[in-house]
């Protein structure tokens, strides 16, 4: 059997994976929550979660040896997450940068990314790689929290404000 590939009636392999999934998503969902930003916690771990159910679908029905259509099935369902993804992503940038009328700035950008991240983190999960979806949520923790600073240290020296 491919290593992907779970038995439907494995309930703890699929239990732990979703439960990674929503794990991964609530630490990236905090730290957005923390910055009182829109997609926060709720958000990050929806995402998450929904990013691995669909994986698992796959995952589940596949015949589990290599066949083309088990690994074709899983590309393009990943695909889809990835498409329908970035349409979340681009609401939020079009919410937050419609809030200030006749100004042509964007917003929302990170925020729009870190969603993303944690569809990819929830696929992850999904797949059964919990060791890659938490090497990933602690570089993807470390990028919102530690550079978030370096940003406002350099706008700071610029006279901008960064936040």
């Amino acid at each position: 059997m491919h290593r992907l590939y779970i038995a439907p009636d494995d309930w703890l392999t699929i239990l732990f994976r979703l439960c990674l999934a929503l794990f991964v998503g609530a630490i990236i969902g905090i730290e957005r929550q923390r910055r009182h930003k829109p997609a926060g916690l709720r958000t990050h771990m929806l995402v998450s979660f929904g990013a691995a159910l669909f994986t698992l679908i796959p995952l589940l029905t596949g015949d589990g040896d290599k066949s083309y259509q088990g690994e074709d099935a899983l590309s393009r369902v990943i695909q889809g997450i990835t498409a329908g993804i970035g349409f979340l992503g681009a609401g939020e940038i079009l919410r937050t940068s419609g809030q200030e009328s006749g100004l042509a700035k964007v917003h929302g950008l990170t925020s729009a990314a870190a969603i993303w991240v944690s569809a990819a983190l929830g696929i992850a999960a999904g797949c059964g790689f919990w060791q890659l979806a938490l090497i990933a949520v602690f570089l993807c923790f470390l990028v919102l929290k530690i550079f978030k600073r370096l940003e406002i240290k350099q706008g700071a020296g610029n006279g901008e404000s960064n936040t």
